[in-house]
């Protein structure tokens, strides 16, 4: 069963939603969200667990994940916001 992976999907489609509804901010937010929840079941769930979040080792996969949605994160909450949500 893939409800590691699907639990990652769907919050990536919410953000999706975000992003079409002009809420990047929020979007950008749920999607950074998203890789840090990917690497979290990544680091605690078995191999045979985590179906397509599997993709390299376990370390360099968190690692990866974590990097890629603290940067998104980190984005999301400094640029400023010049008026947009």
């Amino acid at each position: 069963m893939q409800i590691p992976f699907m639990a990652v999907v769907a919050l990536v489609v919410i953000a999706a939603v975000f992003l079409v509804f002009d809420r990047w901010r929020r979007g950008a937010f749920v999607f950074g969200s998203a890789a840090l929840l990917a690497a979290l079941l990544r680091a605690i769930l078995p191999s045979s667990r985590v179906g397509l979040l599997e993709v390299r080792g376990r370390f360099a996969d968190v690692v990866a994940m974590s990097l890629a949605g603290v940067a998104i994160l980190w984005l999301a909450t400094s640029i400023d916001p010049l008026g947009t949500d």
